[in-house]
């Protein structure tokens, strides 16, 4: 494939630069999103940024290249195996950022900071041992790059880590992979379960009410898309008990509403999608190590499965 002319959605020329490889070939052009015109689009045959622009047209293009490791906002548009065009995503130090974010809320409760802090400010001495990491069973929904980095940390601390995937084929550092057609007996055994789920067609709304009548008082940490839970069923699951607690890094609708009812519960904790914040020079030396296997005929570890969705 030749990429000629690269379109960035994005003010980053600056950053580009920075890290331009020797011997550059291609044109590159940086304009915001909401400046792109029909005129930059026709010139393009390969775009750059985190969502599509207006009027965006999948006939102009060979290659998109997304600085996100999800790409629902682009498989939203139709046409893409009809116009056989390559479509990439992100790929960098999201599991390593996310696994430190849900290890950080696992070790809080297992460690009773909530409990000591409350006893502090009452000024009462009332030792409570805690709890620790090799007797928590975790069930991680997800094994690619982000579920297996996160399974890797877990079971580093003597935890039992099992994953549930569409195909369920065996991957490093869990003890055991299911299909998702076949994870209520784990999810009725786990003190934790962790969503790194994209949002595709199978997992819309995949964690519902029967899903959450498997549970036994986990702890449920979403961090990987707002859509895939049903909001409304996790609200029962708590009140039930089903749920102990849950903990949001991403919501149905973001920024949530000041009107929703998430935010007054005292069993649930939201965070604004920050647990895999995009670092700009990381998605950008993404790029430049994606357009040069391009270039090479090289093989594309992080293109876009269609039929997956990721």
């Amino acid at each position: 494939m030749n990429i000629h002319n690269i379109l960035v959605a994005g003010s980053y020329e600056k950053e580009f630069q920075e890290q331009l490889p020797a011997n550059t070939s291609q044109s590159f052009r940086f304009k915001q999103v909401a400046d792109i015109t029909e005129e930059d689009l026709s010139w393009a045959d390969a775009y750059v940024g985190s969502k599509p622009c207006r009027g965006f047209r999948l006939a102009d293009m060979k290659w998109v290249h997304s600085f996100n490791a999800g790409v629902n906002n682009y498989l939203e548009i139709d046409g893409w195996k009809g116009h056989e065009i390559l479509l990439t995503r992100t790929v960098c130090s999201f599991g390593q950022r996310i696994s430190e974010y849900c290890l950080s809320y696992v070790l809080r409760d297992l460690q009773a900071h909530h409990y000591f802090e409350g006893k502090q400010r009452e000024k009462e001495w009332a030792p409570k041992t805690p709890q620790m990491m090799k007797d928590q069973t975790i069930v991680i929904y997800g094994t690619g790059e982000i579920g297996q980095e996160a399974a890797r940390v877990f079971s580093s601390f003597g935890s039992a880590v099992y994953g549930v995937s569409q195909s369920g084929k065996p991957k490093d550092y869990f003890e055991k992979v299911v299909r998702t057609s076949s994870a209520s007996t784990l999810d009725a055994e786990a003190d934790w379960i962790i969503s790194t789920l994209p949002l595709t067609k199978e997992t819309s709304k995949l964690f519902n009410r029967e899903f959450f009548s498997h549970l036994n008082g986990a702890v449920f940490i979403n961090v990987g898309r707002g859509h895939t839970v049903d909001e409304q069923s996790l609200i029962e699951a708590l009140n039930s008990k089903k749920v102990r607690y849950a903990v949001l890094d991403v919501l149905e609708t973001e920024p949530l509403p000041e009107t929703s009812e998430l935010w007054g519960r005292d069993d649930i904790i939201i965070t604004p999608h920050i647990s895999a914040v995009t670092e700009l020079n990381e998605a950008i030396s993404c790029f430049w190590d994606t357009l040069k296997r391009i270039e090479n005929n090289d093989a594309i570890p992080n293109r876009v499965d269609f039929l997956k969705g990721y």
